[in-house]
């Protein structure tokens, strides 16, 4: 009997050795995952000037506006294009127009705006075709590193000819105050070859000193986004 008694303390105490083990165990899962720092959400908002704080101050026509919120703050970037038009603070030696795109980052804090970077490009005195336009489809903000620093893309042309010629084009990125390009033209086709195929110019391009350096998804996405906008499309 003395035996038996024995036997079976001795299978409890095993028992519970184990269920506490086990306990443990869940334990430092529970408190290793409880650790993770929770990835960082971009949720970016297309707004419109009524919800702009009365401080920003823009030129030309609005093509794009969004706000979000990361880790530099609450920004509102906001892009802009005035179309043909004659502005005085060009010199103009002929009859010809101007064109110019613009492109704001702001930093709001209460119903106060800081200005932290701007873009800026145009054509002036154009007698013929002008081209200053952003890229359609080609404004984006992510965060493709995941550091919760949002980047800004912007992807645009501008050209003064009167023929079928490649346009200058531009990618514009922005990681915080950090800026990025890639310079070139587009490419357009002039005809065809003995054998029927098309026959292109331009498509050219390089990207600055900052993207070199970059991470590789910096330069892997600026490259697709030329490669996906690089034929010239005369809507664009």
């Amino acid at each position: 009997m003395k035996n038996i008694l024995l036997l079976l303390l001795c299978i409890t105490l095993f028992s519970n050795c184990k269920t506490d083990k086990k306990e443990a165990i869940k334990t430092n899962i529970s408190t290793k995952e409880s650790s993770k720092e929770k990835p960082f959400v971009l949720n970016v908002e297309k707004i419109d000037s009524t919800q702009f704080p009365e401080s920003i101050k823009y030129e030309g026509f609005i093509k794009n506006a969004v706000r979000w919120k990361d880790k530099s703050g609450d920004n509102i970037v906001i892009t802009t294009e005035t179309g043909y038009h004659i502005n005085k603070k060009f010199e103009h030696d002929s009859d010809g127009s101007d064109a110019e795109l613009f492109a704001y980052h702001y930093i709001i804090s209460g119903n106060e705006a800081k200005q932290t970077w701007r873009v800026y490009d145009f054509i002036a005195d154009c007698p013929v075709d002008i081209v200053a336009s952003f890229v359609k489809n080609t404004f984006q903000i992510t965060d493709l590193n995941q550091n919760g620093i949002a980047e800004t893309w912007l992807m645009y042309k501008t050209v003064c000819h009167g023929d079928v010629s490649p346009c200058n084009m531009k990618i514009i990125m922005y990681e915080g105050n950090q800026k990025y390009a890639v310079r070139g033209e587009s490419k357009v086709a002039v005809g065809i070859d003995d054998n029927g195929k098309k026959q292109f110019i331009g498509g050219e391009y390089k990207l600055d000193a900052n993207f070199k350096k970059a991470p590789k998804v910096f330069q892997e996405f600026a490259q697709k986004l030329w490669k996906d906008n690089l034929i010239e499309n005369w809507e664009n």
